[in-house]
């Protein structure tokens, strides 16, 4: 088992990661050739099948064993007021997955995947990252490490998401600081603040990279200082199935922050991730653009919790139905021109 004990240490683990079976690739777009359709007709499905098969290393890919992590973490920063929900809603929304109430259990069940929600020390929220780093060395240490570990040795599919009170406003700091731009350029509603809620999450914002200036020029740098334990524990999951070549699907806004931050590192970094949706937070558009990742879904969601990563889950299975199930000309008897 791989473990982080410095910074550097997981910087050079991020500039290293394999890459996919070019083989198994080619071998599938060779078979969605000669499948039972025009050319290119089943459009992003083909392309999904393609990228399950150089993920997976097989031809035919499947999606048998499907893992479903959550993380979450409580913010320092809840304390200038920028969520419409008390910070204690973390823990209490974490006890709600415990006992299969949420949302992400019934469609983690509907996707026929395993639910793990794994909480970071939510009786410890991070610092409040206007008047310190969110997190120090060894507690971010500690969080990608916990991510990392999450990450079975052998699965078809992970799919990542998170809970935590106020990590709208973290990822939006994430954002700013990796890619550019103000608070107001990033941030959103969340759970539903009204306008002085969203003006206040634009300060926390601005203040925060102010507070921690030429630091944030580092992108491991930038999620220590103004993420939070889940955003770096889904930076740890992302760069744990990379290295296992497992393929990912990355849910909203706050897991698109942890994975801005591996793309930062390292421009390949997220070959083995596709995004599930576009939220309905302004920010997420935006920085799945700016990332060059095109979602699978746009259904206007904004809860989090891997939600609507599960929901694509179904897309990929249409996918791998059709990318292994139909016949091919020769096998209909079907003339292709």
């Amino acid at each position: 088992m791989t473990q982080f004990k410095t910074i550097e240490g997981l910087r050079d683990a991020c500039l290293s990661l394999p890459a996919g079976d070019e083989d198994a690739a080619q071998q599938a777009a060779a078979r969605q050739n000669t499948l039972t359709k025009p050319p290119g007709s089943l459009g992003r499905l083909e392309q999904a099948a393609i990228f399950l098969a150089r993920w997976q290393g097989r031809h035919l890919p499947r999606l048998e064993t499907l893992h479903v992590l959550v993380f979450a973490g409580s913010h320092g920063v809840t304390a200038r007021g920028v969520s419409a929900f008390p910070a204690e809603v973390t823990a209490q929304m974490v006890a709600n997955f415990s006992a299969g109430g949420a949302a992400i259990n019934q469609l983690a069940r509907q996707a026929g995947a395993t639910l793990t929600v794994t909480p970071l020390d939510i009786e410890r929220p991070t610092a409040d990252f206007t008047r310190a780093p969110a997190m120090t060395e060894a507690e971010f240490l500690a969080a990608v490490q916990t991510g990392h570990d999450a990450v079975p040795e052998q699965a078809d599919l992970v799919a990542l998401g998170e809970m935590g009170i106020g990590n709208t406003t973290a990822a939006a700091a994430v954002a700013a600081a990796l890619l550019g731009g103000r608070g107001a350029d990033w941030v959103g509603r969340g759970t539903g603040v009204d306008d002085a809620g969203l003006a206040r999450k634009a300060e926390a914002v601005d203040a925060g990279l102010a507070r921690h200036g030429t630091m944030l020029s580092d992108p491991l740098a930038a999620l220590r200082c103004v993420g939070g334990r889940e955003i770096a524990a889904m930076f740890g999951a992302l760069l744990a199935a990379r290295r296992k070549r497992i393929p990912v699907l990355l849910d909203g806004f706050v897991c698109g922050a942890a994975a801005a931050t591996l793309t930062s590192l390292n421009g390949a970094g997220l070959a083995h991730a596709l995004a599930a949706h576009v939220s309905a937070e302004p920010g997420h558009r935006k920085l799945l653009a700016t990332l060059g990742m095109v979602p699978l879904l746009d259904l206007d969601m904004r809860l989090g919790e891997a939600s609507g990563a599960c929901l694509a889950i179904n897309v990929l299975r249409g996918a791998v139905a059709c990318h292994n199930g139909m016949a091919t000309f020769a096998e209909a008897g079907v003339s292709d021109g």
